[in-house]
């Protein structure tokens, strides 16, 4: 259920690493949606003094660069490795980048050019960000797929990619939580026409309501 007035809808995109949301979400984009990436705003944030003095306070010298920016590489290492300390980054993070996207959100909704509002956070549920959304797109992929994806892409081993996805909810538990499903494993030209199906069912239902 989302916070905002007014019938455009918020579309959130759910699905585990590598299973290509933001393939999708571009997709989106073509069909007149405005995205809203959370883990984009999560980096710019990263650059707020108060936010890298929290981060220092609570890990200390070591997760910065030499020219004073976080190490993203560093920092993950830890709280990826201690539930508690992915908490406290958390709990430092996640509020902010909220705020953020409320602010986005509106914006985006307020603009006649755009159709609908795509919301594209790895950790959509895990932050409770989906409130802020009318509908919830799966995005899924087999196991081998994405983690030829991440390998590819981020150049993360199976270790490191399992470690990532076992700190969120359970593929079958974010599945079960959406309204829509496409299908990512198979060619981008198939993924578009499921696209775009979704896609004018979610607007047309908003234009008849």
């Amino acid at each position: 259920m989302n916070t905002f007035g007014g019938d455009k809808p918020v579309i959130g995109l759910v699905g585990g690493i590598g299973a290509g949301k933001s393939t999708v979400a571009a997709e989106l984009a073509r069909l007149g949606c405005a995205v809203v990436d959370a883990d984009a705003i999560g980096h710019e944030l990263l650059v707020d003094p108060s936010i890298r003095q929290e981060i220092r306070d609570r890990w200390g010298d070591g997760v910065f660069a030499p020219d004073g920016s976080v190490d993203r590489r560093r920092l993950g290492g830890i709280v990826f490795a201690d539930r508690g300390e992915l908490d406290r980054l958390e709990a430092i993070m996640h509020p902010r980048i909220g705020r953020r996207l409320v602010e986005a959100i509106g914006r985006a909704r307020s603009d006649p050019a755009v159709a609908a509002v795509v919301v594209d956070a790895a950790v959509l549920l895990e932050a409770g960000w989906d409130r802020l959304c009318t509908h919830l797109v799966y995005v899924g992929a087999d196991e081998e797929t994405r983690r030829r994806r991440v390998q590819a892409g981020r150049g993360w081993d199976r270790q490191k990619w399992l470690a990532r996805e076992k700190s969120q909810i359970s593929l079958d538990k974010k599945r079960r939580g959406c309204q829509y499903y496409v299908d990512n494993s198979s060619s981008v030209s198939r993924l578009g026409e499921h696209v775009r199906g979704i896609f004018r069912e979610i607007v047309q239902a908003a234009d008849r309501s």
